[in-house]
């Protein structure tokens, strides 16, 4: 038998979800300075240029597609903990570190690049080190496929030549200090 009641009360939540995507009561964020932007954005053709010519010089790849969104981090919102050192350097190397071994056990399937991309924020969230753009990482090593160097080249050094000229950058251009923590 139908119970209509149950109906209603199915309906009733089901439209309280969706009112849910109307957003909560925050205004949007103030605008930053345009010393700030321009600051920010100055940080981020300084970090990807240097990483790039250093690539061709060194004639070793170290640009990673997820350095271009570190880059807003680090240089747009430098006081947060995803910007912080030990969460840019440990977030991109234990995320690149899962999607390789998840690629090397389980070859190039398409659940196992979801399963690692899930493994590697589960990991970054027990390890204080979320750094959200190294999220990409293992799905970066599913595309590309590469060896286990590229742990070290482009994710271990691309990520400290990040953060060493994000702390003297920051350092020359702010009051306030950088990094928070390590």
């Amino acid at each position: 038998m139908h119970d209509p009641g149950k109906y209603v009360s199915e309906v009733r939540s089901g439209s309280q979800w969706l009112t849910k995507f109307r957003g909560g009561e925050l205004a949007v964020p103030p605008m930053p300075t345009a010393r700030a932007v321009l600051l920010a954005g100055l940080g981020g053709v300084v970090a990807i240029s240097l990483l790039a010519g250093l690539s061709a010089w060194l004639s070793t790849p170290l640009v990673l597609g997820s350095f271009g969104a570190t880059c807003v981090l680090v240089f747009a919102y430098p006081d947060v903990p995803f910007s912080q050192p030990r969460n840019i350097i440990c977030g991109h190397v234990l995320s690149s570190l899962i999607g390789l071994a998840f690629l090397a056990v389980f070859g190039p399937h398409w659940w196992a690049a979801g399963l690692a991309a899930g493994t590697a924020i589960v990991a970054m969230m027990l390890t204080r080190t979320v750094h959200p753009p190294a999220g990409s990482n293992p799905v970066i090593v599913f595309l590309a496929q590469p060896g286990w160097g590229f742990l070290l080249y482009p994710t271990l050094l691309g990520a400290v030549l990040i953060t060493l000229l994000a702390a003297c950058y920051h350092n020359a251009t702010r009051e306030a200090n950088y990094p928070k923590y390590w």
